[in-house]
């Protein structure tokens, strides 16, 4: 068993939340709440990684976030 992490933000536009799990190629999704967002990351990650050839331990590692402050 290997644990993801998940970055996730509100979109004002749509009125959802938007779940992205980083290094993985499709695992995105969207949900009105965020246990619904929980429920739907981990059934798109698991389909992710069943189309996934090659070793889980080669997926990249989550290490951290980092807040860049622009002039905007």
């Amino acid at each position: 068993m290997r644990i993801f992490t998940a970055y996730i933000e509100w979109d004002p536009e749509t009125r959802l939340y938007v779940g992205i799990v980083p290094g993985i190629p499709g695992a995105h999704t969207q949900a009105a709440t965020l246990d619904e967002l929980q429920i739907n990351l981990k059934e798109v990650l698991e389909l992710c990684l069943e189309e996934y050839e090659g070793p889980v331990d080669d997926l990249p590692k989550f290490v951290g976030l980092q807040q860049i402050e622009v002039a905007a």
